[in-house]
This record gives structure tokens, sequence and C-alpha cells, in this order.
């Protein structure tokens, strides 16, 4: 509801069918309508946004600005964001390895080293984040050795944290212990890893995190 006008619409509908009005404006003058016009027409209502501000501002020692955020104005700097939230998505986990020139990072590391939840936090922050996967047996895209090096980061990770996350996947896919892969085994997992070290270590400009 961004206008007065309408609050009252609303209201006088709700009033009509016997509904009940349950409304969340940081606008105080608007929120003061809503309970006036509420008891006008006889329509249960509550505030629901009122005690949790108050409470807030209590703890904080500060006002609310009675400012609804959906009043904010879009920047540039959101849609920067949403545009590198979408280009990351689209390239999570190796996908579209021709566009690595365009990415603003680019992640490697083997499986469940925290690629995919680093890249969304990091495309949050505004920036465009490739990520691929390092598996034994297949070779790296042949694209990520002609971007810029200088961008390109390794993930590493201890064997044993990585193997307890590569269960925790194994048991929510549903597999049991004892039909779990080579995934979840502890020499596998070491040997992963050290592949993976071999890699970072034939690719000195790539930091290692």
């Amino acid at each position: 509801v961004e206008d007065e006008e309408r609050l009252l619409e609303v209201i006088k509908q709700a009033a009509m069918e016997g509904a009940l009005v349950l409304y969340t404006l940081a606008d105080p003058n608007m929120a003061e309508s809503a309970n006036q016009a509420c008891q006008l027409w006889g329509v249960q209502c509550a505030n629901i946004l009122a005690p949790t501000t108050a409470a807030i501002a209590t703890h904080l020692g500060v006002n609310p600005s009675g400012i609804p955020r959906g009043k904010a104005p879009l920047t540039k700097e959101y849609f920067r964001r949403i545009d590198a939230i979408e280009f990351t998505m689209k390239h999570d986990d190796g996908a579209l390895p021709q566009n690595l020139h365009r990415a603003d990072i680019v992640l490697v590391g083997v499986s469940r080293t925290g690629k995919t939840p680093l890249s969304i936090y990091l495309a949050q922050k505004g920036y465009k984040v490739s990520n691929v996967p390092v598996v034994m047996g297949v070779p790296l895209p042949p694209y990520l050795f002609e971007v810029d090096q200088d961008k390109i980061f390794g993930l590493t990770i201890n064997p044993v944290v990585l193997q307890a996350i590569r269960k925790a996947r194994v048991k929510t896919l549903g597999f049991s212990g004892n039909s779990s892969t080579n995934y979840s085994r502890m020499d596998h997992v070491k040997e992963e890893l050290e592949h993976c070290s071999r890699i970072f270590a034939q690719n000195p400009r790539w930091p290692v995190i």
C-alpha cells in the first residue's frame, strides 16, 4: 500500500467482507490512519510490526526512521548485484566455461570445498563469479588457462572436514553408509585433495584459500 487512499479502500473492503486486517506499516502516520479506519468501520485489526519495532528501538536506544524500505531508490549498485547473482547462478559448477573471461572471480576446487556458497556470497557483493570443479580423470577446461590468471583462486579444505561434509551429502541423497561410493572415503578424499594441490602448484599465480 503506497498511499492513504488505497489503504482506506482495502480497509473498507475488509469491513464489507468481515475480514481481519493485519498490517506492517513502517510509516507511523499510515499506521495510525489504518488503526483509526478500522475502529471507524468496526474492523478487527492488529499492527504486527509495532511491538517488534518498539522492542528493537528500546534495545538499541534509537528511534525508528518511519521510512518504508520499499521506497528506497533502485540504484546502479542494486542492479549490479542482481546482474552478478544471475551470472553466478548460471555459471555454477563448471557451467558455460566459455564465459570464464566475463567473470570477475573464478574459484577452482574439488567437490564440497564451498565453491558455490562462496560464489553466491561474492555475487551478493557485486562480483560475477564462475566456479570450476576439479575432478580426477577430467581435464580442466582450456578456457581456464586463457583468462587473466590473477582472478583465479584455488579452494582447499582439511580432509577430515571434507569427508564429514561429503558423508552428510551422501546421506542427504538417500544413500546408506554401506552403499556410498568412493566419494566420501578418506583415501579417495585425500587423493583428490593431493591431485588438486598438484594443479595449484603448477599454477602459482592462483592464490590458494
